[in-house]
């Protein structure tokens, strides 16, 4: 069981985990310190934003901080949509944690309703985000060529997941 919360100054640990080698090959690499900084000064600094929604997921009953998923506002293709991120640190990958924190957050993005859909761009590379994308019901578009971090091209694919609710 899991619970999201928002980032807080305390969390800079958790984000030096979760910039670890293994973490990061699908996204070019370890940030270097300062590069790291700067993300978690924007990550402190979005609570009080309503266009980026970052969270630390914490892990019950321990409370033990394990990862980290977020939502943003973007266009996308002319759409105004919702982009979704994630990572859970090595140890305690391979548990479900990832797919229950992106749950929780797919959720809070449609109580936003801000957006008509949430989209992931998990590197065609990553089997485990890419099962989570498939497991939680997003359709997938195809691939796509990203730049991220900026000056590194990637093959991802874009998977999109309607927040409109159906009564």
């Amino acid at each position: 069981m899991i619970r999201l919360e928002r980032w807080t100054d305390e969390d800079m640990p958790l984000l030096v985990g979760l910039n670890a080698p293994e973490m990061t090959e699908h996204l070019g690499g370890p940030e270097t310190p300062e590069q790291l900084e700067k993300r978690h000064r924007r990550y402190v600094a979005a609570v009080d934003s309503d266009a980026a929604h970052i969270f630390k997921v914490v892990l019950l009953p321990e409370g033990v901080p394990v990862g980290g998923v977020n939502f943003w506002e973007r266009d996308w293709e002319g759409e105004p949509v919702l982009e979704i991120g994630w990572g859970i640190l090595p140890q305690y990958q391979g548990r479900g944690i990832a797919s229950a924190a992106v749950a929780q957050a797919i959720e809070q993005a449609r109580a936003t309703s801000r957006r008509a859909a949430v989209h992931a761009f998990p590197s065609v590379d990553n089997a485990p985000s890419n099962g989570i994308c498939r497991k939680l019901g997003f359709e997938l578009l195809g691939e796509c060529d990203f730049e991220y971090p900026p000056g590194h091209p990637m093959r991802c694919n874009d998977w999109r997941l309607s927040l409109r609710q159906y009564t």
